[in-house]
């Protein structure tokens, strides 16, 4: 570690430095001298040390050596000058800012440079061996856009980290604390860095974990300040703006309650404003995860909020968000979703409704378990009293429609026309309103199923049987298949009673059994009637003749041959490229051998100059030691002097030396320590008696106790035994009934499956006789083939004349192969 006498002089030296190409040693010395004890004290001169190692480890992205330097440099102007940290600290985020903004205008393809899934991670094994193999057959061009652009970008963001760890918790830089999370979340929103963002809520979520955690720590935010609360709130604010634009929805919900809890913390209510953006994103967050209900409150405390505080806000805009108010609220199902489930999911449903409830401000009471104020029907009370003075006339006329019209053939057609003006209303609102767009089209599917709930409930009151036909002409928004998906879950929730009969087409309504006996077996029938059908309309195609199979066989060995010559091409040429690409490999390995050479040289002359320095600088410091330790000495002769009074006995016996008294002292204090480790000994004795004698007396008071114990138990037991076992006689019971009533089944059953296997068995039987037909041709074709080439052969042979005949083997196989075909 070198020293300096004055900080300029470290800055004079990290300048030479730079000057000759040694960075990393110019960014050393400045390390050393910032890191050191000696300098501890703010001055001028430190604050321009920092701007020159801020600088130096922006240009080398050296991430550790920048946050070890401000941690120090924190710590020497937390309590004198803090207002030139922060001057620091904005000048490394304005040149790590400008050095990735630089990289990024470089390239032109910038989403395939930054395809990078998490800037933390470093290079992937299956990355390095691509950088391999790709070599000269490939255009670098992306892979160099990324070692340049991913880099830097990588770099940013550990300076947004850097800063933020730097900044907690310090009510003196809160401002910049707020402006550098904004910074860092425009950075996430500007290049879709997902997994970044979620890491930086996060990080600002643990600080703010640990601020309520320290409260005693020094330099601590107060939070009931206005200023203070107003910034936290706004960094959170502007946090659920980006992670909605980043569709983010389960940390946008974190982020959610991250706002309620710092509002809950403090007495005062936040700004009218702080409030209309959070319940704006709370209805985008609400209708994403099908929360309807919680959707139309968040849309009525917006309205609220807007009607009451926003003096510049339009008319035509009030009147959009008020339409959005009492949309929201039809859309809610009619009915409730808790009908039969069980007592566990009813309590967790009770918890997230106390959560939910507590997001949008809206007190629940926890003591009701089936009826809950929070609920469709209030909040339609609470929106016909305040909101419908300020909706268009078309949203008025669905209201009506369908909250007190019976209508049960003409409200579907009545509706129709409604929601097709409704779907046209909305768009973007003014600058003077927060939210930036009301769409009402997105309302449109749940009031078209909302209008077919409203008429099956309706037909069900007067209709006893309606035909299939009829429903789908009465309800002309889904056909009958949605229909019927919409009838199941409202049946299952009993909001209406009804079953449908497919083969007679009709729906009864009400508790009507439509099962009959002639019924049980109708997928047996369907079954065979479809494969009917479908013989009729897809004949079996004509087998194909021998000499096109053998024509489609030859094309697809042609086709393989072609393929592996291909990839036997590709593989030499692969070889070539890569024994090029190795002697390229030879030839920058020897001339960066002799680069490294040349530079060893080079440092093995700075080193040794450095060596002798050193040496010399050890040559003082032993001696400056030795005349301390003489002082110390005469220091230390003179304190036992006076420790130890008149004494005839001299202190010390020879020479008079530092060590001497050292031994002198230790033995007094190890005499010191033996006399307090003798009474410590006592008192553990005495102790120990105490809590023998505590135990003893304690263990009859513990044996009664368990008795009482096992008594109150065994009450208990007996009663929950007797119920478990009328139980299981009931269950017994019901699956002896089920089995009766099922037993019916078993021939029809049986039935079924011994047409399978007839079925199966003919099917297996035509393959096998297929597969011997292919055998004996393929067998055939080869014995032709043969003959063919032998007699070419014959035919070579005797060509002065004379005759041949086919050996009698072969004609015997020729004639038989010819029998048999």
């Amino acid at each position: 570690m070198a020293t300096f006498v004055k900080p300029e002089n470290a800055l004079k030296r990290a300048e030479e430095l730079i000057n000759v190409g040694q960075k990393q040693a110019a960014l050393q010395a400045l390390h050393d001298l910032i890191t050191s004890k000696r300098y501890r004290t703010w001055q001028k001169a430190l604050e321009k040390i920092m701007f020159k190692y801020v600088e130096l480890c922006v240009d080398m992205r050296n991430s550790r050596f920048a946050k070890d330097g401000l941690i120090q440099y924190r710590i020497v102007c937390q309590q004198v000058n803090v207002s030139s940290l922060e001057e620091v600290i904005k000048h490394f985020m304005h040149l790590s800012t400008e050095r990735a903004e630089q990289a990024h205008s470089q390239v032109e393809a910038l989403e395939e440079a930054l395809d990078v899934d998490d800037l933390e991670m470093d290079k992937r094994p299956e990355d390095l061996m691509l950088s391999y193999v790709s070599g000269c057959g490939e255009k670098g061009k992306n892979r160099s856009d990324r070692e340049l652009v991913a880099p830097w970008f990588k770099f940013l963001w550990d300076t947004y980290r850097t800063v933020l760890e730097i900044l907690k918790n310090n009510s003196k830089l809160e401002a910049l604390y707020a402006m550098t999370a904004h910074r860092a979340f425009q950075f996430c929103k500007t290049y879709k860095r997902t997994t970044e963002f979620r890491r930086l809520c996060e990080i600002i979520r643990n600080h703010l974990v640990n601020l309520n955690k320290y409260s005693n720590q020094r330099d601590r935010p107060d939070l009931t300040a206005p200023e203070s609360l107003q910034l936290y709130l706004e960094t959170r604010m502007e946090q659920l703006k980006i992670v909605t634009e980043l569709d983010l929805w389960q940390e946008a919900f974190r982020s959610v309650e991250d706002i309620h809890g710092l509002m809950s913390q403090v007495k005062k209510s936040p700004k009218p404003s702080l409030m209309v953006i959070y319940y704006s994103k709370l209805t985008e967050i609400f209708w994403v995860a099908d929360s309807h209900l919680y959707h139309a409150y968040a849309w009525l405390k917006l309205f609220g909020l807007q009607k009451n505080y926003n003096k510049n806000l339009s008319q035509k805009d009030l009147q959009l968000i008020a339409a959005s108010v009492l949309l929201a609220a039809l859309s809610v199902a009619p009915y409730d979703h808790k009908h039969g489930t069980s007592h566990l999911e009813l309590e967790n449903h009770k918890e997230r409704n106390l959560c939910m409830a507590g997001l949008i401000n809206f007190t629940l009471d926890a003591e009701r378990k089936s009826r809950e104020v929070l609920s469709r029907a209030s909040l339609l009370t609470e929106t016909a009293n305040g909101v419908m003075s300020c909706v268009p006339q078309e949203v008025k006329d669905l209201y009506y429609l369908l909250e007190n019209e019976f209508l049960p053939l003409d409200l579907a057609s009545r509706v129709q026309p409604l929601l097709a003006k409704i779907a046209k209303l909305g768009g973007k609102l003014s600058t003077a309103s927060a939210v930036p767009e009301v769409q009402l089209s997105q309302y449109i599917p749940a009031l078209e199923k909302l209008t077919t709930l409203r008429v099956l409930k309706q037909a069900a009151l007067v209709f006893q049987t309606m035909k299939i036909d009829m429903i789908s002409k009465i309800i002309p928004f889904f056909d009958f298949a949605v229909v019927e998906k919409i009838a199941v879950d409202a049946v299952k929730y009993n909001f209406v009673s009804m079953k449908i009969d497919h083969l007679n087409g009709s729906v009864y309504f009400g508790n009507v059994d439509v099962e009959v006996n002639t019924l049980c077996d109708h997928l047996t029938k369907l079954t065979e009637s479809l494969n009917k059908v479908w013989y009729l309309i897809h004949p079996p195609a004509p087998k194909q003749s021998k000499l096109e199979e053998r024509l489609y066989h030859l094309s697809g060995i042609v086709e393989t041959e072609h393929r592996r010559l291909l990839a036997r091409k590709s593989i030499i040429e692969n070889l070539k490229e890569e024994h090029e690409r190795q002697m390229l490999e030879m030839e920058r390995e020897e001339e960066s051998k002799r680069l490294k050479m040349q530079k060893i040289t080079q440092e093995a002359g700075w080193k040794r100059l450095e060596v002798e320095y050193r040496e010399r600088e050890r040559a003082r410091i032993r001696k400056e030691i030795a005349v301390k330790e003489m002082q110390e000495a005469q220091a230390l002769l003179e304190a036992q002097r006076r420790k130890v009074g008149k004494r005839k006995k001299p202190l010390v016996e020879g020479e008079v030396t530092k060590q001497a008294l050292i031994e002198l002292t230790l033995s007094e204090q190890l005499k010191e320590r033996q006399e307090l480790e003798k009474k410590l000994q006592k008192l553990a004795k005495t102790m120990d008696h105490l809590e023998r004698a505590r135990h003893e007396n304690e263990s009859l008071l513990i044996e009664q106790a368990w008795e009482r114990r096992l008594d109150e138990e065994r009450i208990c037991y007996e009663p929950e035994q007797l119920r478990a076992r009328e139980e299981s006689k009931r269950n017994h019971a019901e699956d002896l009934r089920r089995k009766t009533r099922l037993s019916r089944m078993l021939e029809h059953v049986d039935a079924m499956r011994q047409k399978i296997n007839e079925r199966r068995v003919a099917i297996g039987k035509m393959e096998r006789d297929q597969m011997r037909k292919l055998i004996f041709l393929i067998i055939s074709e080869e014995e032709r083939i043969k003959r063919l080439q032998l007699g070419g052969d014959r035919r070579r042979s005797s060509r002065g004349g004379g005759t041949w005949r086919l050996p009698s083997s072969s004609a015997n196989s020729w004639s038989s192969s010819r029998n048999r075909s």
